[in-house]
């Protein structure tokens, strides 16, 4: 594996997802409603938000989504999220650490995750489409699995598929012939459980089943409503003259399946979801936990916190963490669990969603 302009490209990721408008199409937050109970069954203060999550206790359903690393400025981004994350007994993920197998020295802009947060749930990450050979690029080993996972003392691994992204990006990974013995092989090669992960796309149910069927452990379907990807990138090649990429990722901003309806239809895998995609608050996440999930990533808006400073990233999660528990306390439930167990009311394109495909 070898890239000289790995860390170069992650920064200027870094710079448009802080800087520009990226985000996608409706994520389908606005079409779910959870129905209201007068009678609640406790105090508010005494709703507990912990959850179990691959056999590890959290102290709320949520991640703090892949996003950065693999340049100078992500060390400190990371070392700031991972504080909260250890604070708040958060889960979190760093992004793609392709960068620190193809230069070492890269590597302390992860590591530093687990400095900061010595017991919080870390995520490891690499690429699918680095699982099969781009090019003359080899494809990842089991060995670049483990180096990957043992940078941080990972409790787990995921792996992210980005193929809306890589076919917009300037010169981006579009090899995919394997994939599905690929992504067997390293799901079984990991020495801590697999997560498979979309990245703005959205799982469907037959995706979602296969990679179940695959090995993997546990589901991110990354759906359409957050971060555009295909965005990202076409803001690159606009940069660079690319005028197929520009052009694509125009096209492309809202290709997708919305995140509700992407949680819903990959439950039928029977794997622990986390739903990530156009999560913006507490009530989004009761949404999103009512619909089954398991756990909510949120990417974008900490980073972008993460770029003030800690008072503001503290600032961010502390009233999400409150809307959440107001959600569950005006739902007449006692905890995040409680949630999917809530009448719900699902209107708009959502509905029309989960009817058309069957869900």
């Amino acid at each position: 594996m070898s890239s000289t302009d790995i860390p170069a490209r992650k920064r200027e990721h870094l710079e448009v997802v802080a800087t520009s408008e990226v985000e996608a199409g409706g994520a389908g937050w606005s079409d779910v409603h959870l129905v209201h109970s007068a009678l609640p069954r406790i105090d508010l203060a005494d709703v507990d938000l912990e959850t179990e999550f691959l056999g590890r206790r959290l102290k709320a359903p949520l991640v703090i989504a892949s996003m950065t690393g693999g340049h100078p400025a992500a060390r400190r981004i990371n070392g700031v999220l991972a504080q909260a994350a250890q604070d708040h007994g958060l889960a979190m993920g760093l992004g793609s650490q392709r960068a620190a197998l193809c230069d070492p020295a890269l590597e302390p802009t992860y590591a530093v995750a687990r400095e900061a947060a010595p017991t919080a749930f870390l995520i490891a990450n690499l690429g699918a489409a680095q699982l099969v050979p781009q090019g003359e690029a080899p494809a990842a080993t089991p060995d670049d699995l483990r180096r990957a996972v043992d940078m941080i003392r990972a409790d787990a691994l995921a792996i992210h598929l980005n193929f809306l992204e890589e076919s917009v990006q300037t010169g981006g990974d579009r090899q995919a012939a394997g994939l599905r013995e690929a992504l067997a092989a390293a799901a079984a090669a990991s020495p801590v459980p697999a997560i498979a992960k979309e990245t703005g796309a959205g799982l469907s149910r037959q995706s979602a089943i296969e990679l179940a069927e695959l090995g993997f452990r546990a589901l991110d379907v990354g759906g359409l409503g957050g971060t555009s990807f295909a965005v990202v990138e076409a803001i690159r090649a606009e940069r660079r003259g690319d005028r197929r990429g520009a052009a694509l990722g125009r096209a492309y901003r809202d290709w997708g399946i919305p995140t509700a309806v992407s949680v819903v239809g990959a439950l039928a895998a029977g794997l622990p979801v986390i739903a990530t995609g156009g999560v913006r608050s507490g009530l989004d996440a009761a949404k999103a936990l009512a619909l089954g999930a398991a756990l909510v990533g949120v990417g974008r808006p900490l980073v972008r916190a993460a770029l003030q400073g800690p008072e503001a990233v503290e600032a961010w999660i502390a009233q999400f963490l409150e809307e959440l528990r107001v959600a569950v306390f005006l739902s007449g439930g006692r905890g995040p669990r409680d949630l999917a167990a809530v009448p719900r009311v699902i209107l708009g394109d959502t509905r029309a969603w989960l009817a058309d495909l069957g869900y």
